[in-house]
Parts: C-alpha cells; sequence; structure tokens
C-alpha cells in the first residue's frame, strides 16, 4: 500500500493500482496524486509488469477531486502532482485497464481517455462537471474525448456537467465492457491477464504505433487546459461555483 490511498496487489504480470479512500468515496488528494504516480513509475520500470490495472473500491471507482485539498493546493504549473498524472499516463508504454464501478467524476471520466480498455458495472455513474464549477475541460479530454464520442456528445457532456450512465459510455466507445458489480475485477483481471500473455515487446510497440500520432498534440491540449483552469480557479464565477457547491455538500 502507498500512503494509505493506493492500495497495490500483484496478480502475475499484472499491477492492480487501486484507489482506497472509500469514506471519502475515493476522492483524491494531492497524498494520493504522489502516491499514484509513484507507483506507475515503479510499474513501468519493472520488467516482470505487464499490465496495469486501474480501479477503486466496492461500489466507488473515484469521486474526483477532493474540493478542500484541491482548493488548499491548486494545481497550477506543469509540477502540480495532478499534471504530472497526466503527463505520465499520456506517455505510459504499458497496457493500463481499467475497472469502474459506481461514481467517476471528473477525472474519474477523464482519465479513462488515456487507458487502453475500461470494463464498468452496470451501476457506474460517470461525469464531467467542469462547467458547472466554473472551470473547463482538463486530461486533454477537450481533444480527446471529440475523437472518440463526436464532437455533438462530447458537446453534451462537457458542456452540461450532466452525468451519464454506463449504458451511455459503452455506446459512446467510452468503455468497452458492461458487467454485473460482482463480475468487474474478475473480468478486468482475465481482460488484464490475456494482455499481459501477449508478447510484451509487440505489446509495448503497438500501443505506441496507436498513441503516437497525437502523442505531442495531447500534451500541448494538456498543457493549455491546464493554463486556463488554472486561470479560471482564480476566478469570480469559478470561486462562487466552488463555494457554492462546498455549502450544498455540508
Amino acid at each position: 500500500m502507498a500512503d494509505g490511498t493506493i492500495d497495490v496487489r500483484e496478480h502475475g504480470a499484472v499491477r492492480v493500482l487501486a484507489f482506497n479512500r472509500p469514506e471519502k468515496k475515493n476522492s483524491l488528494t494531492q497524498a494520493m496524486y504522489l502516491a499514484l504516480n509513484a507507483e506507475l513509475k515503479k510499474a513501468s520500470d519493472d520488467p516482470a509488469v505487464r499490465v496495469v490495472l486501474l480501479t477503486g473500491t466496492d461500489g466507488v471507482f473515484t469521486a474526483g477531486n477532493d474540493l478542500g485539498d484541491f482548493l488548499h493546493a491548486p494545481p497550477i504549473g506543469d509540477d502540480a502532482p495532478v499534471i504530472q498524472l497526466l503527463y505520465i499516463l499520456a506517455d505510459y508504454a504499458k497496457p493500463i485497464v481499467a475497472a469502474i464501478d459506481g461514481p467517476a467524476v471528473g477525472i474519474g471520466t477523464t482519465i479513462l481517455l488515456h487507458v487502453d480498455d475500461s470494463i464498468a458495472t452496470t451501476r457506474a455513474r460517470f461525469a464531467l462537471p467542469f462547467v458547472n464549477l466554473g472551470l473547463v475541460p482538463e486530461a486533454g479530454s477537450s481533444l480527446l474525448l471529440p475523437l472518440l464520442v463526436g464532437m455533438q456528445r462530447a458537446s453534451r457532456w462537457l458542456l452540461s456537467g450532466e452525468a451519464f450512465d454506463a449504458q451511455a459510455a459503452l455506446g459512446a466507445g467510452l468503455i468497452n465492457e458492461v458487467v454485473a458489480p460482482e463480475e468487474l475485477f474478475t473480468t478486468a483481471l482475465a481482460r488484464a491477464q490475456t494482455l499481459a500473455l501477449r508478447p510484451a515487446e509487440a505489446l509495448v510497440a503497438s500501443k505506441k504505433l496507436l498513441r503516437d500520432p497525437l502523442r505531442e498534440q495531447v500534451r500541448t491540449t494538456i498543457r493549455h487546459e491546464a493554463k486556463l483552469f488554472g486561470e479560471r480557479l482564480q476566478s469570480a464565477e469559478a470561486k462562487a461555483a466552488l463555494a457554492g457547491f462546498l455549502a450544498k455538500r455540508r
């Protein structure tokens, strides 16, 4: 376990990294981002690891950023842990499989644009509420989401911030499979282990071919979004929206 927030488990050549803060719906703190970044780098450097499986806890993938922690240390600049995570994912050589149960909010949804296979449960719920908080899209989603699901659907999800279910995500191509909650981990692990059995060098080379054409554009978009995101955080509109959200939650 890393920092009490990212659970690390080994299943042969598959390394499982799980958000592990269920009492806060696995909302992500700076410490969790630092821990996840470190674990992803370890998995990348370990020749025994062929595939990474990213998941949460039973009933929750992640509710997105912990807003208290987020506002205390806003992600401004390339050295912010969350921005570092996005660059790591954009450049990650080994396949990543995601297993999603329950809420996947904000970065919990945009992170799926950087993984290679996603399985969700029937109770998975996705949301991109950036505009509702006076903010803008992140993680390269303003580029990658329209390419994946089409401009009309991406506009609806990013401009309205409305939540959508697993069947909508499946139909749009954001995820590859929907299973019952009790089948999620075994299904996702089987998919990861199937990939891990493939010739390792060919697997990495094939992922590189898939990702290379957009890699620099993705990195540029992440940087541009992050700059605007930081500016929006300082705006009166975002401050009012975030204060209203925190007051409503309390």
